[in-house]
């Protein structure tokens, strides 16, 4: 039989009982041994991974954050949700949107995400807006990992196919031992296979081309894979001629605020 703790380890009770052929099965003694592993917590909601878009008090787009922080900024009556109804945006604080969630809950669209908690269901919000906030943050765009795997989709620029990030590395155009520099028009996504094919040698000498000559991005990569899902389209119209960089933390996204 298994017993499951309260917390989030459980204890796993495993009765063995073992008789000698011998005697009799009353007279064999019976033995119990106690287990202890941890027990296999649950997946975090797909909800809760989502982003949102986060606007300062002059409605300009600042920040992109997690749903847990968004949620936090609501609740405190930090901010406001800002949501698009019939080609007009109306301004939600965290009861009249959970009041609106619950009028929305029987029509829930494709894209759209949803929390439940104990005594409710409550729509993800995809923008929402500071009331005390009305600063911009630096306009600066990271060369790392993240970044450059962003902005080559994710395609190895020897091979030209698509891989996961886990088996994608940077390769320095011009190696870094021939004098090559770390920047943007020097550095590519490859694959592990064609990372190691070339090795120390330019793509010339290594008879390998490039799929694309490497650039520094206009905007950040990261936000632009971003829109590229259905479910963010509603940023599109916060975030024209917006070139400000968005942090690498929480699925690359920046999930701390500089509040007053």
């Amino acid at each position: 039989m298994t017993v499951k703790a309260g917390s989030t380890w459980g204890l796993h009770v495993q009765a063995v009982q073992t008789a000698d052929a011998r005697h009799s099965r009353a007279t064999s003694p019976r033995r119990v041994a106690v287990i202890a592993r941890p027990a296999t917590s649950a997946p975090p909601s797909s909800a809760l991974s989502c982003s949102v878009l986060v606007l300062n008090r002059l409605y300009m787009a600042v920040h992109v954050v997690n749903v847990r922080r968004a949620f936090g900024l609501l609740c405190r009556e930090l901010a406001e949700v800002i949501h698009l109804d019939d080609g007009k945006f109306g301004t939600y604080s965290f009861e009249s949107w959970r009041e609106m969630s619950e009028l929305r809950a029987e029509a829930k669209e494709p894209h759209d995400d949803w929390i439940r908690s104990v005594n409710f269901e409550i729509q993800v919000p995809r923008v929402i807006r500071l009331l005390r906030f009305d600063r911009l943050p630096k306009q600066k765009l990271h060369l790392n990992r993240r970044n450059v795997l962003a902005r080559d989709g994710h395609v190895c620029q020897y091979c030209g196919r698509h891989f996961p990030t886990h088996v994608l590395s940077i390769d320095h155009v011009v190696p870094r031992s021939r004098g090559g520099e770390t920047t943007w028009e020097n550095v590519v996504c490859a694959c592990l296979t064609c990372n190691v094919k070339k090795g120390g040698r330019t793509p010339h000498e290594a008879r390998m081309k490039l799929v694309q000559t490497p650039v520094r991005p206009k905007r950040n990569p990261l936000l632009l894979l971003k829109l590229n899902n259905p479910k963010y389209e509603s940023w599109r119209t916060w975030l024209d001629s917006v070139y400000w960089e968005v942090g690498a933390k929480d699925s690359g996204w920046c999930v701390q605020l500089p509040l007053a």
